[in-house]
């Protein structure tokens, strides 16, 4: 019965020649019987013993025998107390590395914990141990540039249309720097382009409130302080961590296709007001000229004014005295008055004296006293 029955795994077809002992030695290993068909499928415990040996072999160890070998020690790979060690240090000295690193005078950091931001952290060698806590170095002290207008970012970006409806070229340049690494890394997306979008909308803002003439003469000085002001009000409304430190002006002319047509006018519009100025200052002589005159003549006459009041107030003075005195004495006072009168009459002609008992037939000669008086050193010759 037995040497028909296969033993315990079946399959059994005629007697093989032997007892237990001859199926004992067919079996495969560990007394487990091969499958049938005469293919060698390898079993689990010889995987793991040599999965085993290759980890013990790189591990610095030795192979621990062929699969076949049942009677080897076998077992898992043995770890030596300076391999751990070893392994150990090197695993410090990977972590240490990823976790101190070194921020340049030029630079801040910023590190952030979970991805959430933790500190910011200054110029010298810096511990954030990782990976809890992560960093990133920005730039904060270099300057940068934004080139915005025709030479900047093509052929329309510096084309703006001004207050007076004229359209004006202008290429300017905006240098910034980080202030504020945080705002920076957190609240701008696209931080250049942000800036760049700031500075062209504030530009054309203000080129939209100005007129072309004074853009291109006189204004470019208070139009960049006005520009700087703004791009950084704005980018302050973003909390951007970005500060603008000039704005360099460097262009402002008519497009290519009219400035030669605008020169032309520009020139017109600088004799007009050559002529206007010298027509102002013409106008100004004359103004200041008849404003003389008119105080002079406002003069004279306060002047001719107070004499004649002065002369009337002295006549009626003296004519107040002479009533006084007329009546005191009327009689010699009347007299008095008379001769005088005369005297005033008489007093600068050449006078004829003729003689009533003569009948009129002749003139009695006088001695020329007026001349006399009039000629004294005439009448010491005589």
């Amino acid at each position: 019965m037995a040497g028909h029955s296969g033993g315990p795994w079946g399959g059994g077809g005629g007697n093989r020649g032997g007892g237990d002992d001859d199926n004992r030695g067919n079996r495969g290993n560990n007394g487990r019987r091969p499958p049938e068909g005469g293919s060698q499928i390898p079993e689990i415990d010889e995987l793991v013993r040599k999965g085993q040996d290759q980890l013990r072999v790189l591990m610095g160890g030795r192979g621990g025998g062929g699969g076949g070998n049942d009677g080897g020690e076998g077992g898992g790979p043995t770890f030596g107390r300076g391999t751990v060690l070893i392994a150990l240090a090197i695993g410090v000295i990977l972590w240490g590395t990823a976790s101190f690193y070194t921020v340049r005078p030029e630079e801040q950091a910023v590190e952030l914990f979970l991805g959430d931001y933790y500190r910011t952290t200054n110029p010298g060698l810096n511990f954030a141990p990782w990976p809890l806590v992560t960093h990133e170095k920005l730039a904060v002290t270099r300057e940068q540039n934004e080139d915005i207008g025709v030479g900047g970012s093509g052929s329309d970006a510096g084309l703006m249309l001004t207050g007076d409806e004229n359209i004006v070229d202008i290429d300017f340049q905006v240098v910034w720097n980080i202030s504020d690494p945080a705002k920076y890394l957190f609240n701008l997306r696209d931080p250049r382009p942000t800036i760049r979008a700031v500075s062209e909308s504030a530009m054309r803002e203000i080129i939209a409130q100005s007129r072309l003439a004074p853009i291109l003469n006189r204004d470019r000085g208070a139009i960049a302080g006005r520009l700087e002001e703004l791009i950084q009000l704005t980018l302050d409304s973003y909390d951007s961590g970005v500060s603008i430190i000039r704005v360099n002006f460097d262009k402002a002319d008519p497009p290519r296709e009219v400035i030669d047509a605008f020169r032309e006018v520009q020139a017109a519009e600088q004799v007009r007001d050559r002529l206007e100025k010298e027509a102002d200052a013409y106008a100004a002589q004359v103004l200041a000229q008849a404003r003389g005159e008119a105080a002079q003549t406002l003069e004279e006459s306060e002047a001719y004014r107070a004499q004649v009041v002065n002369e009337a107030q002295g006549e009626a003075s003296r004519f107040t005295a002479v009533l006084t005195e007329y009546q005191k004495a009327p009689e010699v006072t009347r007299k008095r008055l008379y001769l005088e009168a005369m005297e005033d009459v008489l007093g600068d002609m050449d006078k004829i004296i003729l003689d009533e008992n003569s009948g009129g037939q002749g003139v009695v000669p006088y001695l020329p006293l007026n001349e006399l008086r009039r000629n004294p050193a005439a009448a010491g010759g005589q």
